[in-house]
C-alpha cells in the first residue's frame, strides 16, 4: 500500500509541475507559454515573407507539441488577435462580437516585422530535445521587450493562475527606458476593447481594476455604447441588458448591435425614460461595469513559477535587453574580426603574390607551410595566428577573382569593417544608452501602429442597492406569520428592490438580517422590519422568566453577519415590546403583592443609556411586571 501512495505521490508531483511549467503560465523571458513559442519557432522555420496555411502551421508545429491541433490552432487564433506578433488574412474571428474563426483551412497568417526584431535570434536561443527526441526547440526566445505584458495571459494550473491584464506596448517601452535611466515609471493595463479603466486597486498586478463601457449619452432617448470593457462581447452585453430589462431594473424598448468593425450597440429607451435616469442602472445591473481581479504569476528564469509585479517585469525586461543587445554586440564583432582577418590574409596573399611560393611544391603540407611562411613577413598586420583552416580558404581562391583583384575595394570594406568595429565597441562601453537608443527607434516606428484605447478614469462604484428602483411590496401577515414581496398578503411595510437587506426582529427577541425574501416565515407577532441602518436605536422592553422583573435596553445594530440569528435579550428572558422611537415613555402595571402601594410607573427612554449591542439591559424596577406599552 505504501507503494501505490508513493506512485501516487511522485506522478501527482510530475503531473503538477508538467501543467505549470509546460501549459498554464507563461515563461518570463518571452513571455509565451509552450504552446505559444512552438508556434512562433514553427513560423520562423517556414518563413519566407508570405502567408502561410493555418492549417500547414498548425501541422509543422505537431512536430513540437504533443497536444493535438486543436489547442495549436486555438494559441494560434488568440496570438494573432493581439496583432502583435503574427499578421493574419482572413476571418479570425471577431473580439467585439466573440464570433469565432473561421476553420484552419482558410485562414493565413505569416511573423510580423516586429517579431524577428524583438525576438529572433538563434544564436543566443537555448534550445533542448522536443518531445520526440526528432527536432530542437527554443526553451525561451531572447525577448527585448516585455511580451508577458503587452499580451497579457491568463491560466489555471495546479493549486495556482495566473491573470495578466494587456498594456500598451508603446507605454511599455517607454517604461523600459525610465527604468534604464533609473527613473520612475508606472503602467496601466490598456485593452483592445477600449473602453474605461478604473486603476485605483490595480496594486502593481496584483490587486484589481473595474472597467466600463463607454456610452454615448447626447440623445436623451437612446443610449449608443461604443466601446465594451475587456473580457465581454456584445453578445454578453447584450443579454445582460436584456435580462436587467426582464427584472424591471432597465426599462428599455429595443436593442439594435450595429458592429461591424467598431462596436455600436444602441438602447432605445422606454417611454418617459431619460437617458440620465438609465446610466447607473446600466452599470449597476449590466455587464457594462465590471471588476476583474488580477494575479501575476510568471515561470522565472530558474524555471519556477513566481509572483511578481509589473515594475519588476518591466525591471528584469530592461536588464535582459541589455544583456541581448551586449550578447549580440559581441557576436557581430566576432564575425567581424573574423571576416577582417580573412580579408587581411586574402590582401597579402595576392598583394604580395604568395601564391607564387607554392609553385614547386609538390605535396600538401609544404605547399600550406610555404604559405604560411609567406605570409610570417606581414604577422605585425594580420595580428591572428593564421591557421590550416585559413590556409585552404586561401588555396581556394580561384585564379579568375585572382587577376581580377580590386585593391581599392578591398580596402574599402576592410575599412567598412574597422569602422563598425569601432561602433561596436562604443556600443559597449554605452551599452545602456545604446539600449535607449534601441527603444526610441522601436518607438518612433510603432508608435503609430498602438495608441492608447483605454481610457484611465476614476470610477465610483455604482451600488446595486441604490440604482435599483423599490416596486416591490413587502407586506407581512400577521395570521400566518409570512413575510415577502410574493405570494403574502397582509400589511404593507416597505417598498424594496430584490437587491435590498432588511432587519427581523421576531416575537422572541431574535433578529437576524437577510434578503428581502420572496415568501419567509418569521413567526406571528413579529416585533420590527425595516431597512439595515446602523443610526437607529432600538429600545426593547424585557423581563426575566424568573422574577418577572422589568428591563428597558437601548441599542444600536451596527455589527452583523447576514442570515446569522441574534438576541436582542439575554438568556432567561422574554421580549414584550420594541420602539425605535426614543421620544416614548414606558407605561407599566405591576402584580399585586403584599405591602405594595405603587402599583403603576411611567418612565421616560430617554432617560436610559444606550449601550453595546451585547451588553444587559437595565432594571426598571424590582416588581413583577403585568403589563406594559408606550406612551
Amino acid at each position: 500500500m505504501a507503494y501505490v501512495h508513493n506512485i501516487y505521490d511522485e506522478n501527482f508531483l510530475e503531473y503538477a509541475s508538467y501543467v505549470i511549467k509546460d501549459r498554464a503560465i507563461p515563461h518570463i523571458d518571452d513571455g509565451l507559454k509552450p504552446v505559444q513559442r512552438r508556434i512562433i519557432h514553427s513560423l520562423l522555420e517556414l518563413d519566407d515573407g508570405k502567408f502561410h496555411k493555418v492549417a500547414n502551421v498548425v501541422g509543422h508545429t505537431m512536430k513540437y507539441h504533443p497536444h493535438g491541433d486543436q489547442s495549436i490552432y486555438s494559441a494560434l487564433v488568440v496570438i494573432a488577435n493581439k496583432d502583435l506578433l503574427i499578421e493574419k488574412q482572413g476571418n479570425f474571428g471577431n473580439i467585439y462580437t466573440g464570433d469565432e474563426a473561421s476553420a484552419a483551412r482558410y485562414i493565413e497568417c505569416r511573423l510580423l516585422p516586429l517579431t524577428k526584431e524583438v525576438l529572433y535570434n538563434p544564436e543566443i536561443t537555448q534550445f533542448v530535445d522536443s518531445y520526440d527526441g526528432r527536432n530542437k526547440e527554443p526553451v525561451a526566445f531572447p525577448a527585448k521587450v516585455p511580451i508577458v505584458l503587452a499580451h497579457g495571459a491568463e491560466g489555471i494550473a495546479v493549486g495556482m493562475s495566473t491573470k495578466i491584464l494587456p498594456h500598451n506596448f508603446i507605454e511599455l517601452l517607454e517604461a523600459q527606458i525610465n527604468c534604464l535611466r533609473n527613473e520612475e515609471f508606472t503602467v496601466y493595463p490598456d485593452f483592445p476593447t477600449g473602453g474605461l479603466v478604473d486603476v485605483s486597486e490595480y496594486e502593481d498586478g496584483n490587486g484589481k481594476v473595474v472597467v466600463r463601457a463607454r456610452l454615448d449619452t447626447k440623445d436623451p432617448k437612446r443610449i449608443i455604447i461604443r466601446e465594451i470593457p475587456y473580457g465581454t462581447t456584445t453578445e454578453s452585453l447584450i443579454n445582460s441588458i436584456e435580462a436587467a430589462s426582464k427584472k424591471n431594473h432597465i426599462k428599455v424598448s429595443s436593442i439594435n448591435d450595429y458592429t461591424a468593425e467598431n462596436v455600436e450597440i444602441e438602447v432605445r429607451l422606454a417611454r418617459n425614460v431619460k437617458t440620465k435616469d438609465v446610466v447607473d442602472a446600466l452599470y449597476a445591473f449590466t455587464n457594462c461595469e465590471n471588476s476583474i481581479s488580477t494575479h501575476l504569476m510568471i515561470i522565472n528564469r530558474d524555471n519556477r513559477p513566481q509572483q511578481m509585479t509589473v515594475t519588476e517585469v518591466i525591471k528584469y525586461s530592461s536588464e535582459r535587453l541589455v544583456e541581448i543587445l551586449t550578447a549580440e554586440l559581441n557576436i557581430e564583432k566576432e564575425k567581424l574580426r573574423a571576416r577582417l582577418h580573412a580579408k587581411t590574409i586574402e590582401q597579402i596573399f595576392i598583394e604580395n603574390r604568395i601564391y607564387k611560393l607554392i609553385e614547386e611544391e609538390k605535396t600538401k603540407k609544404n605547399v600550406q607551410n610555404a604559405v604560411i611562411a609567406g605570409l610570417e613577413p606581414f604577422k605585425d598586420k594580420i595580428k591572428r595566428d593564421v591557421t590550416s583552416e585559413d590556409v585552404e580558404t586561401l588555396l581556394k581562391i580561384p585564379i579568375r577573382r585572382i587577376s581580377l583583384y580590386d585593391i581599392n575595394k578591398a580596402k574599402k570594406e576592410m575599412s567598412d569593417i574597422r569602422r563598425r568595429l569601432r561602433e561596436i565597441r562604443e556600443a559597449l562601453s554605452n551599452i545602456t544608452e545604446y539600449s535607449i537608443d534601441f527603444l526610441r527607434a522601436l518607438i518612433e516606428i510603432y508608435r503609430p501602429q498602438f495608441p492608447r484605447r483605454t481610457e484611465i478614469k476614476s470610477i465610483d462604484k455604482v451600488d446595486a442597492r441604490a440604482a435599483a428602483k423599490r416596486d416591490l411590496k413587502l407586506c407581512y401577515d400577521r395570521e400566518t406569520g409570512y413575510l415577502g414581496y410574493s405570494d403574502v398578503e397582509g400589511t404593507e411595510i416597505l417598498d424594496v428592490s430584490e437587491y435590498d437587506r432588511v432587519l427581523v426582529i421576531r416575537k422572541n427577541g431574535e433578529y437576524s438580517v437577510i434578503d428581502v425574501p420572496e415568501k419567509l416565515f418569521v413567526g406571528k407577532g413579529m416585533l420590527y422590519c425595516g431597512f439595515v441602518d446602523k443610526d437607529v436605536i432600538f429600545n426593547v422592553l424585557y423581563k426575566e422568566k424568573k422574577t418577572s422583573y422589568p428591563y428597558i435596553k437601548r441599542c444600536r445594530i451596527d455589527k452583523f453577519i447576514l442570515n446569522k440569528e441574534y438576541s436582542l435579550v439575554p438568556d432567561g428572558c422574554v421580549a414584550l415590546k420594541l420602539t425605535t422611537d426614543s421620544s416614548k415613555k414606558l407605561s407599566l402595571q405591576y402584580k399585586h403583592e403584599l405591602r405594595m402601594r405603587v402599583l403603576d410607573g411611567e418612565f421616560s427612554i430617554a432617560d436610559y443609556p444606550v449601550r453595546g449591542l451585547k451588553a444587559r439591559g437595565l432594571r426598571i424596577a424590582k416588581k413583577k411586571l403585568k403589563s406594559a406599552k408606550f406612551v
